[in-house]
């Protein structure tokens, strides 16, 4: 009897795992671009194994770089380096505090992130929500960090945030920016939250990735390559810049 037990139980974690990895896969053929989005919780990561992942190509990573007004990221610096070196094409992303100002957030995310040609559009993290403050006033501290950063970097802000928030705080606001939204129970999330520039889905927080140990949440992206290219900081830009800050130094 208690073997028996043993061997149906054995049959449905299969049959379980197996479902699941089956949707997993039909996510990665459905969409061209995938990636990945880490911090200090993944510890060491090994860049050139998430290189290597053969389920599907890994092609870019976000990273945390900023928190707050004071906080950065304490593997930021290394995994901005070493993705890099590993053919990723890397993003940076703030986590937004509700109860800090939106300007000395921003600055904290400009003295820590050197974006250059090639590199995403910069990212802010907005998912935790203060009940002591109404939506129009988290939204008007959500638009000032937005104007600062995009002012200064010369590119729209993706914003990153969960179903539950959008749908409380962004919905019909923020249409020109980029969105990147966090939903792991629904099949199209196109049609889920409606937004005119859905970039980016994060359809799993309990994925694993080669060079990486333990859950990592991997996100799909929304488009093809010449979208995926159009959300990269221009390298022309960045040219121009330089020879503008050559010229006047003469």
């Amino acid at each position: 009897m208690f073997l028996n037990f043993s061997l149906v139980l054995s049959v449905l974690l299969h049959s379980v795992t197996s479902f699941l990895g089956l949707n997993y896969i039909h996510i990665t053929r459905q969409y061209e671009i995938h990636g990945i989005d880490v911090s200090h919780h993944q510890r060491f990561i090994d860049w050139e194994k998430v290189a290597e992942h053969n389920q599907f190509k890994v092609s870019f990573t976000f990273l945390k770089a900023t928190e707050g007004t004071t906080i950065r990221d304490t593997r930021f610096e290394t995994n901005w380096k070493e993705s890099k070196e590993a053919g990723l094409v890397r993003g940076a992303y703030h986590f937004f505090s509700s109860t800090s100002s939106p300007y000395t957030q921003a600055q904290n995310y400009i003295r820590t992130v050197d974006l250059e040609g090639g590199d995403l559009a910069p990212v802010l993290d907005f998912e935790v929500h203060d009940k002591s403050k109404s939506p129009a006033l988290m939204r008007k501290n959500v638009e000032k960090w937005i104007s600062i950063i995009e002012k200064h970097y010369g590119s729209k802000v993706i914003i990153y945030t969960n179903t539950h928030i959008y749908n409380k705080y962004l919905k019909g606001h923020f249409k020109n920016n980029p969105l990147w939204i966090a939903d792991y129970n629904f099949s199209n999330v196109s049609n889920l939250v409606g937004h005119p520039k859905l970039k980016f889905w994060q359809y799993t927080e309990k994925g694993r990735v080669l060079g990486i140990n333990g859950n990592v949440d991997i996100n799909a992206f929304l488009g093809d390559a010449k979208d995926f290219d159009a959300l990269k900081i221009p390298e022309e830009k960045i040219e121009i810049e330089l020879e503008v800050e050559s010229v006047s130094s003469k």
